[in-house]
């Protein structure tokens, strides 16, 4: 079968590799449409210490169920489904307290096991959710990304009336502005250095747009907030020289959520920190938010549409993460379209 395959770093594309079968308790699935996501891009740049290679990638992915183990119940042959890509062994510390998440054994489907960039995939049937019929597979495909905005959203604790500061106007940023207001949120800033990022936040729902380049974002943000400080910031921009502006601009009982998997040590004054008993969270992944999500787009409390920037055919993989690395100003979400005969 046809896969996306990076046999090393900077050397990947399109390959033949060997059909599997599902196991007693696996499905095997029929891919109809996977997300490229910047983590796919650290693979190919050889920056994720948790992949051996070569590696089918690809963690955001639905598609239509063909086969199914011996061992499964609930799913059948024909059902239109989305993946969770967390594999968690279930005994662990974390895995005990409900942060499967962040499972001592954690696998994660296209990063330590082949992934969704292929004609078909095997996965766990624990991983596997059923779509709604008004919900269309090319959104499925979305439910992932989204799933990583109600994650951290979740872990920060939101209080009706918070407002929101969000680092960085990327999928991730996108993707927190809807999820955000679909929490009942309504002062949402995001602040960018790029234009046309800025403008697609906006579109989505942010409240107001900062351009790091022209304007003083600390001293604009103390204006918005009478000198209080923002109870919610999010680095969705992932950098950690940003650490020590965050810490002055939260507010006291503030709640910081960090999503970047930068090895950079960042300066933290502790101070600033115990003075005003902040949180600072980090999040990975997901812990269980499949179900949230799916019924968040199915009611159409999300836009998912409008995060698809480009559909693609499988054959022009290789060419579109070209463009994402070149031009990540002209790129929300690129979705490809894996199986033709799935929609």
């Amino acid at each position: 079968m046809k896969a996306f395959q990076v046999t090393a770093p900077f050397e990947f594309g399109l390959a033949q590799v060997a059909t599997t079968q599902p196991g007693r308790s696996e499905v095997k699935v029929d891919v109809a449409y996977a997300g490229i996501c910047g983590s796919d891009l650290h693979i190919i740049h050889g920056q994720n210490a948790f992949v051996k290679f070569p590696r089918v990638t690809g963690h955001e992915f639905s598609g239509v169920v063909s086969e199914v183990g011996a061992d499964v119940e609930h799913i059948k042959v024909g059902d239109r489904v989305c993946i969770d890509p967390v594999i968690s062994c279930g005994t662990c510390y974390p895995c005990r307290i409900n942060r499967p998440n962040v499972c001592t054994r954690l696998q994660v489907i296209g990063v330590h096991r082949d992934g969704g960039f292929s004609e078909q995939v095997c996965v766990p049937q624990s991983n596997v959710h059923r779509l709604p019929d008004s919900m269309s597979l090319s959104h499925a495909a979305l439910v992932e990304p989204y799933s990583i905005a109600l994650n951290v959203l979740d872990r920060m604790q939101p209080h009706p009336g918070d407002s929101l500061l969000i680092y960085g106007a990327g999928v991730i940023g996108l993707t927190l502005v809807q999820m955000a207001r679909a929490l009942g949120l309504t002062d949402i800033t995001v602040t960018d250095v790029i234009d046309e990022r800025l403008a697609n936040a906006r579109s989505l729902g942010a409240t107001r747009t900062l351009n790091g380049k022209d304007v003083d974002v600390e001293a604009t943000m103390r204006e918005v907030t009478g000198g209080e400080g923002v109870p919610l910031i999010v680095d969705a921009a992932c950098i950690p020289a940003l650490m020590p502006q965050m810490v002055r601009l939260a507010s006291p009982a503030g709640r910081i959520g960090l999503l970047g998997f930068s090895t950079t040590p960042t300066d933290l004054v502790q101070l600033e920190m115990i003075k005003k008993e902040l949180t600072l969270v980090g999040s990975r992944l997901n812990n269980r938010k499949f179900a949230r999500v799916i019924e968040l787009i199915a009611s159409g409390k999300l836009q998912v549409q409008e995060m698809i920037s480009h559909r693609i055919q499988f054959d022009e993989m290789p060419a579109a993460i070209a463009m994402i690395e070149n031009h990540p100003e002209q790129t929300r979400k690129v979705l490809v379209q894996v199986n033709s005969d799935h929609h």
